[in-house]
């Protein structure tokens, strides 16, 4: 079915094995294509063969076809090789002329002579008085002069009985010729059925050759898409129907002209809906690859997990760019297309291995989530790189920016060159209340004060529980729990579990009955995931429906408590602002706590962010926000309220210009500029120029300035005086995805590892891979450290004379003596974080560990998951400097190790996004052992065989592990292909 022009045409599959139109063309010829002679159209499943005798080979051809004259059987004709069908024929054409003579009253009738008649043969050609088509006419008059030339052209023949009749084989061969050549007498109804798929396909040849041409020709009626794609929404995720905005923002011309856009609208309101549309688009229409760009990890895996099953019915890859997962540059697909979802820095690097590999034109759509992060620090200034290399090097792609919360739309607006679309559509209604005292002011931008008075608070409290909860939240919150849901913002992490407990406190009996089964159950895989280990203020509350949610727990601790949570199992999360940047949680009622996010005062970007998440869509009819605050904040939280976003600047002079001399070094490193001048012409179209944020200098001589900071540092230098190129240092540093302030004491580093490398243990390798970023979050305890020095054996503890700390340092700092010699702060730090580390690798009882080194559990997660992509950036470091290779293999093994840190047997189960240890630990118990069995599960036998696991999950569980199979299947083949395909350096043969 191709649907052109609002037309819909059924084509019919026919064969391509067509005959030749070159004589004159009747009512039958199909329309020729435009600008061209008809041929016929390429259906899939009808292959186009030249067909040869049995010892030729049969190749395909799209272009060469049969001739009116060609012999179709040339030596190989097994009906005429077959004595007895000729004997029957024979014998029926003598039995028709006897019959003939008979009728006609004839006497003896000569064998082999006498006159011919028009019909005397049962295989003669049929007579011409019968209604033909113009074509058969065409070929009996053509059958006739030939006949009567070859009778002129032998006289002995024509004497001699030339008259008599051919042989049956010849004129079999020859009916048949025709019969190919000719079509048979065909009724009027045939011919105008005919005529009818003729025009069809016509129409359908050039409806095929205008989407050929038009990259953007749709292909259904779901926004350009088959509406098979609605179908599956619908099934996967509930989506019977878009949003009106979700209509006109898909249907803007900008978006049907590719131009670059960025949507902004509140929280929930369905942005993310409309960007997987768009990919889809650019998947299934263009046939080019998309990137996906999100803030968080927990996000990618989110996202992966939701999308695998559309890529599996889609036939298109989901691949997962985050932490230590990733190639680079992706393997090439033949015939399949990728959409890869990735974090801000993963994103950064896959960009440079697409541009530096010339495939940078693959990419036709990237979409980046929470634009406005273009103004948080390092991370910002990653995100504008990655956009400005985009933009510079492939015109084609195509970039959408959406956000929440936008300022200076303006400036974005010019560094993207992009049209803006926003709305202010909620699904569900957000009232917006401040609480004062015993007073509760709704928000009213139409009031000169912006706050209208909406009720008086009449709790009743006992003196205890006043002075407990002096801001009465057990009553805010006992108001919609535990029937509807609440999030409670806090400004610190205590703040978080002290909240969840002083609430338990005052909670009634009957919470602990609501869905108590199902609590006990969150508990016992609490238990499993900590090795018989429940945090003990989770122990304490979650039978009451409340949990904690912050950085300070495990990845396997906030999964469950999530998971819990969008069950309605949980009914309040008590939850640091982190919640709402993260994973979609929402909320009926949204208690912020306090204005402040640790001392600093809120922003109205975060505030916006938290009261997002008020209301439910599809459950609650309204969603109701409540910011408690103390008079002493009065003036400023009316300012919160009234001002508008914060405007967001360019981060590539933030930290001295760190930002700024990584993208010069990785433009010169690409070669996309190799001049001040080049240089100069790439940073004219970053928001950096835009905005004009160089204080007291101009772009150019910051640009100079960076430069030269560059060559000092030997990361640069210039080939004839004018040409920059990167050193094999420099180079080393941006394919690692090194910061440039770290690469010369990572160099240095691994260098003195070279000359005394500790093998016997992995403490050396891990003190090499500990991140740089992490050491500021350090605070060592002492005794802490004395103990794990004094238990390692004596070749480890020679590391720290290796690394510049004298052995009496650490036991001095443990006396609390002072140390007279100075020492380094930077080994130090980072030995005690290797010393973490080398405990996990040893005993990965992630517990026991952060209690044995007094660190959170969340820290040393964190260190962790660090280490394992920083290890890769140092592996692919060490790739680059050929006297670095003995590190080679040893961190390839090190960055697996911890990446996983699990026993060998877990981590093919723990490769599919989103599951955990102890997920992979009840896999594998269930007998689904490896990647292979989790991928042919059924989603209902796992919800039986694991326990605490919902339908939706395993289904999206069991799409992932299909969808990573899949990967792995596509990567095996491609290495096939290579291995078998001709290179193209291939030496051309000698002369003869």
């Amino acid at each position: 079915m191709i649907n052109s022009g609002g037309l819909k045409l059924k084509v019919k599959r026919v064969c391509s094995r067509k005959r030749s139109r070159e004589g004159p063309k009747t009512h039958l010829t199909p329309e020729p294509k435009r600008g061209g002679a008809a041929r016929p159209l390429a259906c899939s499943g009808a292959a186009m063969v030249e067909v040869r005798g049995p010892s030729e080979e049969v190749r395909g051809s799209s272009e060469e076809f049969c001739s009116d004259g060609e012999d179709l059987f040339g030596d190989y004709d097994s009906i005429l090789e077959d004595s007895a069908v000729l004997a029957e024929l024979d014998g029926a054409e003598r039995s028709h002329r006897d019959a003939v003579w008979r009728e006609d009253g004839g006497g003896e009738r000569q064998e082999d002579g006498g006159e011919r008649r028009e019909d005397d043969s049962l295989l003669d050609e049929p007579n011409p008085a019968e209604r033909l088509p113009p074509s058969q006419l065409q070929f009996q008059q053509e059958e006739e002069e030939e006949r009567r030339r070859r009778e002129s052209s032998s006289p002995s023949r024509a004497a001699g009985g030339g008259g008599g009749r051919r042989s049956v084989a010849e004129q079999l061969k020859r009916t048949m010729l025709g019969n190919g050549a000719a079509p048979r007498s065909v009724s009027r109804a045939a011919a105008l059925r005919e005529a009818a798929v003729s025009e069809e396909m016509g129409v359908a040849a050039r409806a095929v050759e205008a989407a050929a041409a038009d990259e953007t020709a749709d292909l259904g009626p779901f926004f350009g898409l088959p509406s098979r794609v609605q179908d599956l929404l619908r099934r996967l995720r509930g989506i019977d129907t878009l949003y009106d905005w979700q209509h006109a923002c898909l249907n803007l011309d900008c978006v049907r002209r590719r131009r670059n856009l960025i949507f902004s609208l509140p929280t929930s309101g369905g942005k993310t809906l409309v960007a997987e549309i768009l990919l889809l688009r650019e998947i299934l229409r263009r046939r080019r690859d998309g990137l996906f760009i999100l803030p968080y990890v927990s996000l990618v895996q989110e996202k992966v997990r939701g999308l695998a099953a559309l890529g599996l019915e889609l036939d298109f890859l989901v691949e997962e760019y985050a932490g230590s997962r990733g190639r680079f540059p992706p393997l090439r697909r033949r015939g399949r297309r990728s959409l890869y979802v990735a974090t801000i820095e993963k994103a950064h690097s896959l960009v440079e291995a697409l541009l530096e590999a010339g495939r940078l034109q693959e990419l036709g759509l990237l979409v980046v989530d929470e634009l406005h992060m273009l103004g948080d620090g390092s991370r910002g200034a990653l995100i504008e790189t990655t956009l400005a290399k985009v933009q510079y090097v492939s015109k084609s792609t195509q970039i959408i920016g959406m956000s929440a919360t936008l300022g200076n739309i303006g400036d974005l607006q010019v560094f993207l060159r992009a049209e803006h679309f926003s709305s202010d559509f909620r699904p569900v209604e957000l009232k917006e209340f401040v609480k004062l005292g015993d007073s509760v002011y709704q928000v009213d931008p139409t009031e000169e004060s912006g706050l209208s008075f909406s009720r008086q608070l009449s709790f009743k409290y006992s003196s205890s529980m006043q002075k407990a909860d002096p801001d009465h939240v057990v009553a805010l919150v006992t108001e919609v729990v535990p029937s509807h849901s609440c999030l409670v913002f806090c400004p610190t992490k205590k703040n978080c579990e002290n909240v969840a407990q002083m609430i338990c406190s005052y909670l009634k009996e009957e919470f602990l009955q609501h869905r108590r089964e199902e609590k006990a159950e969150l508990l016992r895989q609490l238990r499993a995931g900590g090795q018989g280990w429940v945090c003990p203020v989770l122990r304490r509350t979650v039978p009451f429906g409340l949990a904690y949610h912050h950085s300070g727990l495990t990845s396997e601790e906030r999964r469950l408590v999530e998971e819990a949570y969008s069950a309605g199992v949980l009914c309040l999360l008590a939850c640091t602002s982190t919640l709402a940047a993260g994973v979609n949680l929402p909320a009926r009622r949204v208690i912020l706590r306090s204005p402040y996010v640790a001392s600093e005062f809120l922003k109205r970007t975060q505030y916006k962010q938290m009261v997002g998440r008020a209301g439910r869509a599809g459950i609650d009819s309204v969603g109701e926000s409540i910011l408690i605050l103390q008079d002493r904040d009065r003036d400023k939280v009316k300012t919160l309220l009234c001002a508008p976003v914060e405007n967001c600047y360019s981060q590539l002079m933030h930290g001295d210009g760190k930002g700024l001399l990584s993208l010069i070094l990785s433009l010169i490193g690409l070669k996309v500029g190799t001049s001040l001048q080049q240089l100069q012409d790439f940073l004219s179209g970053t928001l950096l120029f835009v905005q004009q944020l160089c204080a007291d200098t101009d772009l150019q001589e910051a640009l100079q300035s960076s430069v030269r900071l560059l060559q000092e540092q030997r990361l640069v230098c210039a080939a004839d005086g004018a040409t920059l190129q990167v050193t094999q240092l420099g180079r080393a540093t941006f394919k690692g995805s090194v910061d440039v302030s770290h690469s010369a004491v990572l160099y240095g580093d691994l260098s003195r590892g070279l000359d005394g490398l500790l093998l016997s243990s992995y403490l050396h390798l891990l003190y090499l891979v500990t991140p740089y970023e992490l050491l500021a979050q350090c605070r060592p305890d002492w005794m802490v450290y004395l103990r794990q020095v004094t238990s390692l054996s004596p070749a480890e503890q020679k590391m720290f004379a290796a690394v510049g700390i004298p052995e009496s340092f650490v036991a001095r700092k443990a006396a609390g003596q002072t140390v007279k010699k100075s020492v380094p702060v930077q080994p130090v730090l980072r030995m005690y974080l290797a010393l973490v580390l080398l405990a996990l690798l040893k005993d990965p009882d992630l517990v026991a560990v952060s209690d044995r080194f007094q660190l959170s559990r969340g820290f040393v997660q964190t260190l962790l998951s660090s280490a394992a992509a920083f290890c890769s950036c140092v592996l692919r470091f060490a790739q680059e400097l050929e006297e670095f290779w003995p590190f080679r293999t040893l961190l390839s093994e090190l960055t697996r190790r911890l990446s996983y840190c699990v026993k060998a047997e877990l981590i093919p189960l723990m490769e599919v996004a989103g599951v955990l240890e102890s997920r992979a630990r009840q896999l594998y118990s269930a007998g689904y052992t490896s990647l292979t069995h989790l991928a042919n599960a059924d989603p209902a036998h796992l919800c039986r065989s694991l326990t605490h696991l919902y339908r939706k999950q395993a289904e999206q569980m069991v799409a992932s592990a299909k969808m990573l199979l899949s990967e792995k299947a596509a990567a095996l083949q491609e290495e096939v292909d290579n291995l078998l395909s001709p290179p193209s350096d291939l030496p051309p043969p000698p002369p003869l």
